[in-house]
């Protein structure tokens, strides 16, 4: 582990980040994760493909 991510974590235990923070960080990556399993689930919708590109995601 490199010496500038010591320096970080040690700057963040000293001086954690607001509650405001924390839960906005908590509810962007619930959302992330609700977004996977929905995906994960049904799939991408096809209104939502770009046609023709190689990068499209495959049917389901």
């Amino acid at each position: 582990m490199d010496l500038t991510w010591l320096l970080r974590m040690t700057r963040w235990l000293r001086h954690p980040p607001a509650a405001r923070q924390v839960r906005f960080m908590l509810v962007a990556v619930a959302l992330a994760l609700a977004f996977v399993g929905v995906e994960h689930l049904w799939g991408w919708p096809d209104w939502l493909r770009v046609n023709g590109s190689r990068l499209a995601l495959p049917k389901p």
